[in-house]
C-alpha cells in the first residue's frame, strides 16, 4: 500500500500534458482574447464616425435648413417668373424643407408656454427613488417616441409631395401636419424633463441621484450581454449607443447652460461641473466597451463587424447624394439610428434663447458671426464625412451598388428589370460613376412609373435570412410575407431582428 501511495504521489508530481494536442481549442481562446482587446478601438472608431454623422444632421437644422427654406420661399414668391413645364409649384425637397421650418417655428413658440423653472422645482421636490424611476420611464418613452415619430414625419412628407393624379389614400396634409407638430412638442417636453432630472442630479448635495442614474448604465450590461445576439441585433445596439451618446452630450450642454445662467456665467462654476460631466461621459464609454466586448465574445462575433457597420452608415451618407436619392440624409440618420434632430433642436433653441440675452448691436453682430461659424463647421464636417464615407465604401467594395437605382420590387416578387438596370454605360468605370454622382442632383422619376417599395443596398448589406426560414414550407400568403421580409427589411433602430429589439 505504501509503495502504491508513493507511486501515486510521484505520478501526480511529475505528470505532464501537451496543449498542442488540442491546438484548435486554445487558438480559438487566444483569438477571443485578442478580439476583446480589439473591441474598444474598433467600437470607438464606429462611435466617433456615428457621432459626427449625428452632429452633421443636427447642425443641418440650424445652418442649411433655414437657408433652404428661404430659397424655397423665394422660388414660391417669384413663381410667375418660372415656367411650369414640370407641373410642380415646388420641388418635393423644397416642400419638405418648408414643412420642417414651419413645424420648428410653431413648436418653438409653443415651448414658451412650458415653464422650465417650475418644472425644475417640481422635480427637485421628489424623492431620489421616485426620480430614478421617472428617469427610467423617460428613457423608455423616448425610445417609443423616436420609433413612431419618424413615421409621422415621413407620412407628412409623402402626403405633401405625393403626385396628385394618384388616387387619394390618406387623411390629408393638414391632419398629418398637426400630428407632426403635436409629436415634436411632446417629444421636446419629454427631453426637457430628462434634462431637468439630470440637472437636479448635478445640483443635489450628496450626488446620490447622479450615482444611481450612472449605475443604471451598468444595469444595461446585465440586460444585454447574457442574451443571444445576431449581427443585425448588434448593429441595432450600436446605432442605439451612438444616438444615446450624442443625446447625452446635448443634455449635458443644456445642463451646463442652465447652471451657468443661474450663477451669472461665472467661469469658476464651470470647473465645479466639470468633474461630474467627465464622470458621466466616462461611465457611458466604459459601459459601452464592456457591453460590446462580452456580447461579441459570447456570440462569436469578430471585431471586423464594426467595419461593416461603419461602411453601412457611410453608404447611407453617400447614397443620399446620388441621382436616385429618395430621402434627405438627416431623415436617413433618423431611421437608421432612431435619432430625430427636430425635437432636440427645438429644445436647445428654447434653452439658449432663454439663457442668453441679446442686447445691443455688438451682441447681434456676435450672433451673426456665431451663425457663420456654425455654417463653416457644418460644411467642413460634411466634406470630411463625405471623404471618409467614400473611403469606407470603397474599402467595403460597395461603390458599384451606388451606380444602381434603389432596388424596387413588389413584396415577394424580385424585380425582373434589375439586371438590365444595373448595367453601367459603356466605357464608364464604376469608380468614375461613383465619383461623378456624389455631387449630382437627384433625377425626377417619370410620371408613368408605378410607386414601388424601395430600399437601399446598405439595408441588404446587413440583412441575412434566418436559417430556419430556408427549411420551412409555408403556404402562399405566408411565403409571400417572409420573402418580402428577407428582401426588403430595413435594419434600422426599431426593426425587429429575430425576436427582439435591442
Amino acid at each position: 500500500i505504501d509503495l502504491s501511495l508513493l507511486r501515486f504521489i510521484r505520478a501526480e508530481l511529475t505528470r505532464g500534458y501537451l496543449l498542442e494536442h488540442n491546438e484548435a481549442k486554445y487558438t480559438e481562446r487566444r483569438e477571443r482574447v485578442y478580439t476583446c482587446l480589439r473591441i474598444p478601438r474598433e467600437l470607438e472608431k464606429l462611435m466617433v464616425f456615428g457621432f459626427f454623422l449625428c452632429l452633421d444632421a443636427f447642425l443641418y437644422v440650424f445652418t442649411l435648413l433655414p437657408l433652404r427654406v428661404l430659397l424655397a420661399l423665394i422660388r414660391f414668391i417669384t413663381l410667375p417668373c418660372y415656367s411650369l413645364s414640370d407641373r410642380r409649384l415646388l420641388q418635393p425637397a423644397q416642400v419638405c424643407d418648408i414643412l420642417k421650418g414651419v413645424i420648428m417655428v410653431i413648436c418653438y413658440f409653443m415651448m414658451h408656454y412650458v415653464d422650465y423653472s417650475m418644472m425644475y422645482h417640481l422635480i427637485r421636490g421628489q424623492s431620489v427613488i421616485k426620480l430614478y424611476i421617472i428617469y427610467n420611464m423617460l428613457e423608455v418613452a423616448d425610445r417609443l417616441f423616436s420609433s413612431f415619430g419618424q413615421d409621422i414625419l415621413d407620412a407628412l412628407y409623402w402626403t405633401a409631395t405625393e403626385p396628385k393624379e394618384r388616387k387619394r389614400a390618406h387623411i390629408g396634409v393638414i391632419p398629418h401636419f398637426f400630428m407632426a407638430v403635436l409629436y415634436i412638442v411632446l417629444h421636446a417636453i419629454l427631453i426637457m424633463v430628462q434634462a431637468t432630472t439630470l440637472n437636479v442630479a448635478f445640483n443635489s448635495h450628496n450626488k446620490s441621484l447622479l450615482t444611481i442614474m450612472m449605475s443604471n448604465n451598468f444595469v444595461e450590461i446585465k440586460g444585454s450581454v447574457f442574451k443571444k445576439f445576431e449581427k443585425n441585433n448588434l448593429f441595432q445596439m450600436s446605432n442605439s449607443d451612438i444616438k444615446e451618446r450624442f443625446t447625452n452630450y446635448v443634455l449635458l450642454l443644456i445642463v451646463c447652460l442652465r447652471n451657468m445662467e443661474q450663477f451669472s456665467w461665472n467661469p469658476d462654476h464651470l470647473w465645479v461641473l466639470f468633474p461630474d460631466v467627465c464622470m458621466v461621459i466616462a461611465s457611458e464609454i466604459a459601459v459601452d466597451i464592456v457591453k460590446h466586448a462580452f456580447i461579441t465574445k459570447f456570440n462569436d462575433i469578430t471585431a471586423d463587424v464594426y467595419s461593416e457597420y461603419r461602411a453601412s452608415l457611410a453608404f447611407d451618407l453617400v447614397s443620399s447624394r446620388q441621382k436616385n436619392a429618395y430621402t434627405d440624409y438627416s431623415d436617413s440618420v433618423s431611421r437608421r439610428m432612431g435619432f430625430i434632430p427636430l425635437p432636440l433642436a427645438v429644445l436647445l433653441i428654447r434653452v439658449v434663447t432663454s439663457s442668453i440675452k441679446v442686447q445691443g448691436a455688438l451682441a447681434y453682430a456676435c450672433v451673426v458671426l456665431f451663425y457663420f461659424g456654425l455654417i463653416t463647421l457644418k460644411v467642413l464636417n460634411s466634406i470630411v464625412l463625405l471623404g471618409k464615407s467614400c473611403q469606407y465604401v470603397k474599402e467595403a467594395k460597395m461603390e458599384e451598388k451606388l451606380s444602381q437605382p434603389p432596388s424596387a420590387s413588389t413584396p415577394g416578387k424580385p424585380s425582373s428589370k434589375s439586371a438590365s438596370q444595373d448595367k453601367l454605360p459603356e466605357g464608364a468605370s464604376a469608380e468614375e460613376s461613383f465619383s461623378a454622382s456624389i455631387t449630382s442632383q437627384p433625377v425626377q422619376p417619370s410620371a408613368s412609373t408605378t410607386p414601388l417599395l424601395s430600399t437601399s443596398s446598405s439595408d441588404q448589406f446587413l440583412t441575412t435570412p434566418d436559417g430556419e426560414e430556408k427549411d420551412l414550407i409555408q403556404d402562399g400568403s405566408e411565403l409571400k410575407h417572409r420573402s418580402a421580409k428577407k428582401d426588403l427589411l430595413e435594419i434600422d433602430r426599431f426593426t425587429i431582428c429575430g425576436n427582439r429589439i435591442d
